[in-house]
């Protein structure tokens, strides 16, 4: 039986996530994980769900549906609820949290309140700099994400081509940075013990990173046999070339 009745990703933007959370989906005993409060607004976490409250409803009851929505969503039949969360999006989540919850006095007990028991993965990418790179280059070209064969599976803007831009890598730097510093203050803050994961073990051995995982969360380790990856890394030579252009140029590590 499994040890926890959901899991929370904790994670920033090109750390790996979308390959952990597709890896546990298909195992078929870990939910599907997802981002299912992205975006910082009520009326598009309705949209997720295609619901229409009742108009004299109060928020903690529209909350009740959504949040009701994306447990079934992202338990997927399993009985364990996988949740993507991303730290800029995190503080507009924990405030309807606290409304939907208001007679506890801590996230971590606002979470087992919403979620059931609760176990908590930090996934991070300990390399700054390519992870910069990898966000700068896909706000650029406008590709995200894509399968091993190359099929696009999340493309958020029309092909462009990419320019190496300096002050926007240090920027993304700094700002991924603190996204970290925030998830450990926060974990400190709160008395969690997160699973700590990082991308380059991820994807260097998928299989059994996930194999880790499913150990914390007391789910069949077997359920990783014959899972493959479905998202391809788009790092490429100019990616390796604008971090190698940008230690030399910042006399970064």
């Amino acid at each position: 039986m499994a040890k926890y009745t959901s899991y929370v990703i904790c994670t920033s933007p090109r750390s790996g996530s979308t390959l952990l959370c597709q890896l546990l989906a298909a195992t078929g005993v870990a939910g599907k994980p997802g981002s299912y409060f992205h975006d910082g607004s009520i009326s598009a976490w309705l949209g997720y769900y295609d619901l229409t409250p009742d108009e004299a409803a109060s928020e903690r009851e529209v909350l009740a549906k959504i949040f009701a929505a994306a447990i079934a969503e992202g338990s997927a039949g399993t009985g364990v609820f996988g949740l993507r969360l991303q730290r800029h999006s995190f503080d507009f989540f924990s405030r309807k949290l606290e409304v939907l919850h208001p007679d506890h006095s801590s996230e971590r007990e606002r979470f087992q309140a919403a979620f059931g028991r609760t176990a908590f993965i930090h996934l991070t990418r300990t390399d700054k700099i390519e992870q910069a790179v990898s966000y700068v280059k896909a706000q650029q070209t406008g590709l995200w994400h894509a399968a091993p064969d190359g099929t696009e599976l999340e493309r958020l803007s029309t092909p462009q081509s990419p320019a190496y831009a300096p002050d926007k890598i240090a920027a993304n730097v700094e700002e991924m940075t603190a996204y970290d510093r925030q998830w450990e203050n926060w974990f400190k803050a709160e008395g969690l013990t997160p699973l700590l994961l990082t991308y380059a073990e991820l994807s260097a051995d998928p299989v059994n990173t996930l194999k880790r995982v499913l150990d914390h969360l007391g789910l069949d380790r077997d359920a990783a046999h014959g899972v493959e990856p479905g998202v391809a890394k788009l790092a490429d030579e100019m990616s390796k070339s604008w971090v190698a252009r940008f230690r030399s140029e910042r006399g970064a590590l």
